[in-house]
């Protein structure tokens, strides 16, 4: 199974990522590992992507998550996946059984640069968060996307997600067990 924690920036998507990941037992990715360095210095410098920038770095994501599946194995992966194109482009051909879920972290534009502008270090500037809220195309209500409250707490969104995937098909699948009572 592919998991795609996804959402503006922001949102708290590599957080609750990482912390599924670890439950789970399997690989995390953080899409932003997979932009080229010319993708990197745009956004750093303010500009936000186009298509032509976005479409090979989520046919690399896609491949990651082929290679996932081939494999039989599981992983996370948290990528803002603002469109359905973009939604479209990730899920490998062939996954529309379910093998690849998203769990979408809602949070209002105030929130996001808050959230921005207290995260040193990273090359997104705050003044690309409008940019991601203007290309979002809310996902509320799809099949295989759950819609979480991204503002509340990091605990609340991983056990309503681990709840979420536990009701999968796929809950057995490697990586996937079912959470004992009282767990994290």
């Amino acid at each position: 199974m592919v998991i795609i924690v996804m959402g503006v920036t922001g949102s708290g998507k590599t957080t609750v990522g990482r912390e599924l990941a670890g439950a789970l037992r399997c690989a995390f990715h953080d899409a932003d590992d997979f932009h080229t360095p010319a993708s990197i210095a745009k956004m750093r410098s303010g500009v936000p992507l186009t298509d032509a920038d976005r479409w090979p770095w989520l046919d690399r994501l896609c491949g990651l998550g082929e290679e996932t599946l081939a494999a039989g194995t599981t992983a996370v992966i948290a990528c803002s996946a603002l469109r359905n194109a973009y939604r479209e482009r990730l899920t490998p051909p062939g996954a529309a059984d379910g093998s690849v879920r998203f769990v979408y972290l809602r949070v209002s534009l105030e929130l996001a640069r808050q959230r921005l502008q207290a995260r040193p270090g990273h090359y997104m500037p705050a003044s690309l968060v409008e940019s991601q809220f203007a290309a979002l195309e809310d996902p509320t209500g799809l099949p295989l996307i759950l819609t979480l409250d991204g503002s509340l707490p990091v605990e609340t969104l991983f056990r309503a997600a681990m709840e979420w995937l536990g009701s999968s098909p796929y809950r057995d699948h490697r990586c996937i067990p079912a959470l004992p009572a009282g767990s994290p």
